[in-house]
């Protein structure tokens, strides 16, 4: 039987890319909605994807209809940047809990199977590493550090999921993504405020000749796994081959390419300066060691370092990463160099390169 497929969010970067997957792949029905569809917009003749623009606050109609119908439910939609949680946590309460909470009691209500999108931060602070999904403990820091408001959100949410499930209500798998990267994940040619993560801003400060800003030193180690490996394993959940993913948290992220963000930028520099014009970028574009609280706020907190284990993919999903850091980061900056503006992330008209002096917060 063909699954149909609900992506709330269809548009963002797990969304475009996992769309893309599915379509390639398999043969199950998409059936995706979003404010946007500029990484779509390539998908959209096709018979099995079917899109509808709207917003999960005000389409809640047209959502629980979907829902009802179809049999896999992705809630996409999240503010996934510090920078944010810091300046506006009650956005990212009402948006990454309060309407999801909504999804996912529709799910309840219709019993239909929800993948939830956890996220390596729920793990907090905590001393475990590799972090694992079974045994770790979920460590915060204080209310006064509202960086933390979307891990608690995210853990709030994975703890109700789990319990309408351990319950027979509620068909589940939470998977936790660690630092995907990859085409589709932002717009380096017209940053905005509050919308990059790490590398994509570290490639945007490149290609607009703006200074690479070192958050605490960059001493932060992540690990980084390429979209395509994370769309395998996402397939491989959709799909559940005897009912491998049921009721589990499932890490997905690659311990073997654990980098800190000033070895990552030092790669990313060292990519680009094969390109022609970019020879002299380290001329260029300096990297400044910049503190946490001055440049996001007095409500950031960081850890030193965030590993998965990844022993249930392996175990109950077959999978494995395959791609390298360095391998990934050469694919990805590959495709934006050869790729004009407007074939991108953007909406608009692609805007002309300048120089521009204004920080830009990044999300690691």
């Amino acid at each position: 039987m063909s699954l149909k497929v609900l992506i709330l969010g269809v548009n963002g970067f797990i969304g475009s890319n996992l769309s893309a997957h599915i379509l390639e792949n398999r043969d199950w029905e998409i059936y995706g909605l979003d404010i946007g569809r500029n990484k779509i917009s390539h998908l959209l003749d096709n018979p099995r994807f079917h899109y509808v623009e709207g917003d999960i606050n005000i389409s809640k109609e047209w959502i629980e209809y979907h829902v009802k119908k179809c049999d896999v439910i992705l809630p996409l939609v999240a503010i996934a940047n510090p920078s944010t949680y810091v300046s506006d946590p009650l956005s990212v309460f009402e948006l990454d809990f309060e309407a999801n909470l909504e999804i996912v009691r529709h799910c309840v209500k219709y019993k239909k199977r929800i993948l939830f999108p956890s996220t390596s931060e729920v793990y907090g602070m905590s001393m475990d590493s590799p972090y694992n999904e079974e045994t770790s403990t979920l460590v915060t820091g204080p209310i006064h550090k509202e960086r933390w408001i979307y891990s608690s959100c995210k853990q709030l949410l994975d703890r109700v999921i789990y319990a309408y499930g351990s319950r027979g209500a509620l068909p589940f798998t939470l998977f936790r993504p660690f630092n995907w990267f990859g085409t589709g994940l932002d717009n380096v040619w017209e940053p905005k405020e509050g919308s990059s993560r790490v590398i994509t801003q570290f490639l945007s400060a490149m290609l607009h000749d703006r200074d690479i800003n070192l958050v605490n030193g960059g001493e932060q180690r992540r690990c980084f796994l390429y979209v395509d490996d994370a769309m395998d394993a996402m397939l491989r959940i959709i799909e559940n081959k005897d009912n491998c993913a049921d009721g589990r948290i499932i890490n997905i992220g690659s311990p073997d390419n654990e980098s800190s963000v000033k070895q990552l930028a030092e790669t990313m520099l060292n990519i680009v300066a094969e390109y022609p014009g970019y020879e002299n970028i380290r001329e260029r574009v300096n990297v400044n060691v910049v503190e946490g609280r001055t440049y996001y706020g007095e409500g950031y907190q960081d850890l030193v370092t965030r590993v998965p284990c990844i022993d249930n993919a392996k175990n109950l999903l077959g999978w494995t990463p395959s791609t390298s850091l360095e391998d990934g980061l050469r694919k990805m900056i590959a495709y934006y160099m050869a790729a004009s503006p407007s074939e991108q992330d953007l909406d608009a008209n692609p805007p002309s390169i300048k120089t521009s002096t204004t920080p830009q917060k990044i999300a690691v």
